[in-house]
């Protein structure tokens, strides 16, 4: 209940409010996923909480609850390439920003997790651990960290060998191993590894 009274709190001056939160900053590997979504006031989903502290199976439900009583909600990505041009701060923040003007109404304001912003049309007010304090922030934590989990279990399919499902892409031993086994693929970001490239 408190995360949606501190939303509550800005609706009192603003009429169209979003949260925004991204996943998949620290992998070594895959897109980096945001998510926007705005809730019509009175909307409380029981359960809703920072993406991380939740059951992978209790994300995935949540996942369908949100979809389904957000009044708008976006999920975009920046691509690996992307990540490697501009570095994962910039290309989390183009995700962000892809994510907010993605949706159908312009917000009046969006509360964003952490303590930066991306340059947006409407006016941002940044939440440092916000997805455990803004219900429309912690619905978009989750959202991009289900999105995403879905799309490393697709490359899963692709590229089998590298136990994607297993580490998501984060730099688990795992995962390392798996590097040292075969080498980068196309979905990894080299910027990240460059003890391992460079050995």
């Amino acid at each position: 209940m408190e995360l949606f009274e501190f939303d509550n709190g800005f609706r009192q001056q603003y009429k169209c409010i979003c949260g925004v939160d991204e996943a998949g900053r620290g992998p070594l590997a895959g897109d980096v996923y945001a998510a926007a979504v705005v809730f019509d006031e009175g909307v409380v989903i029981d359960g809703i909480n920072d993406s991380k502290k939740l059951s992978e199976k209790k994300r995935e439900l949540l996942f369908d609850e949100i979809i389904e009583k957000a009044k708008d909600y976006c999920i975009a990505t920046a691509s690996v390439d992307e990540i490697e041009q501009i570095n994962i701060l910039n290309a989390a923040m183009l995700a962000m920003k892809r994510a907010i003007e993605g949706l159908k109404e312009s917000p009046e304001i969006a509360l964003i997790d952490g303590n930066k912003s991306p340059l947006v049309a409407c006016e941002t007010k940044t939440v440092v651990k916000g997805d455990a304090t803004s219900q429309s922030i912690a619905a978009a934590s989750i959202l991009a960290k289900v999105a995403r989990d879905r799309y490393m279990k697709q490359i899963d399919e692709e590229l089998p060998k590298y136990q994607f499902s297993k580490h998501k892409g984060y730099g688990t031993k795992l995962h390392y191993e798996m590097i040292e086994k075969y080498g980068i693929s196309k979905y990894h970001r080299p910027s990240f590894l460059k003890k391992v490239l460079n050995k």
